[in-house]
């Protein structure tokens, strides 16, 4: 997928193949859990449901797919826990007509579910590796409104800014200012910050008019988010 597709605002989802007995037992419980954890918007837990977490693991690892565990992927990278994709996206509060960048494709989980809630995701991924295999899953799930590009995600999506969500799912020191900047007045960004166990996922929101005010929410760990 790439930059040269036009809007559209509606995709099509489809199941690569029905979940099995066992499948379907352990989502349920995934997302009672979720529900226990506090996760309680509807639209958050149906998208969650409807994405295979299983396509987005190594084979290796499907049997443990819907556990609520992070998972090792290729390229020294990881799947995230699913506690911590579900409050997330809660935090990012997206609604349909939503443009949202993402920064860290990875397996391409967090942006098929995103995908399920927003008007169109922008994902930019450094890796090669991981940004093919990425497409891969979007193209057999037939999500049309994800575009994606390999580049620094530390500088954004200059060509298609301001979006109203921006979700970053590896850490740096500091929030990039090329991030704000792309960050519309009125928006939403949920960030990692910090260094290995001290880091603290933030809630950032721009005010109409430019001020920015952030927000902890819990302390998580991600991988580092690497410039060039």
């Amino acid at each position: 997928m790439n930059s040269r597709h036009k809007e559209r605002s509606s995709y099509h989802h489809t199941p690569v193949h029905p979940p099995s007995a066992e499948e379907a037992s352990n989502r349920i419980r995934l997302l009672m859990q979720l529900r226990s954890s506090g996760i309680q918007n509807t639209q958050v837990l149906a998208a969650i449901e409807s994405v295979p977490r299983e396509l987005f693991v190594e084979e290796a690892f499907r049997e443990h797919a819907w556990e609520d565990t992070a998972l090792p992927i290729a390229c020294g990278q990881t799947i995230s826990q699913p506690t911590v994709v579900a409050w997330m996206t809660w935090a990012l509060d997206v609604e349909p007509r939503m443009r949202v960048l993402e920064i860290g494709t990875g397996s391409g989980y967090q942006t098929a579910i995103l995908a399920r809630l927003a008007r169109r995701v922008y994902t930019v991924e450094r890796h090669k590796e991981l940004l093919a295999q990425a497409e891969e899953r979007f193209r057999q799930m037939q999500l049309t409104n994800i575009v994606s590009r390999r580049g620094d995600g530390s500088k954004g999506w200059k060509e298609a800014a301001p979006f109203e969500r921006i979700i970053v799912t590896a850490a740096a020191d500091e929030i990039p200012a090329a991030l704000l900047e792309q960050l519309a007045p009125g928006g939403i960004m949920v960030a990692p910050v910090g260094k290995n166990a001290s880091q603290i996922l933030l809630r950032i929101r721009k005010d109409e008019h430019g001020a920015i005010g952030t927000e902890h929410l819990m302390n998580v760990r991600f991988v580092p988010l690497v410039e060039g």
